[in-house]
């Protein structure tokens, strides 16, 4: 993107939404969690290598096994956070990142700052929430 960000910098509302700056706030915001949760797969994979379920004890055995059960439900979560951030970095590079899909309104920058992937603006997420219920109590 060609763009520097001074030290410390965060996206305010004090400027144009979406300018050029936050754009490369938020590229790198994704692109340092999709390497941390990347770090953090790559982590688990090697420990539940080279960790020895064979635990005499059945108790012990059980134990292990849950937590690796745990560990890698975690992980596949992580997995799919971890693809979930290519199509926020599609939509930066396109224009359209931090705006909402249903209604074309900025997301946000809290919103965006705490969930980079969003899509929705929290209006439209809470909307989409509201049906998913309204239809699942059907």
């Amino acid at each position: 993107m060609g763009v520097t960000l001074p030290p410390g910098y965060k996206p305010g509302d004090d400027e144009e939404f979406m300018n050029e700056r936050q754009k490369e706030y938020f590229r790198f915001k994704l692109l340092h969690w999709r390497e941390q949760l990347q770090a953090e797969t790559d982590g688990t994979l090697l420990h539940l290598t080279q960790e020895n379920l064979q635990q005499p004890d059945l108790a012990d055995r059980a134990a292990l096994e849950t937590d690796h059960s745990l560990e890698l439900r975690t992980r596949d979560r992580e997995r799919k956070l971890i693809s979930k951030t290519d199509a926020p970095l599609t939509r930066i590079a396109d224009g359209s990142y931090g705006y909402c899909e249903e209604t074309d309104e900025p997301i946000g920058l809290g919103r965006l700052e705490a969930r980079p992937i969003a899509t929705l603006s929290l209006e439209a997420q809470e909307r989409h929430e509201r049906m998913e219920r309204t239809h699942r109590d059907d």
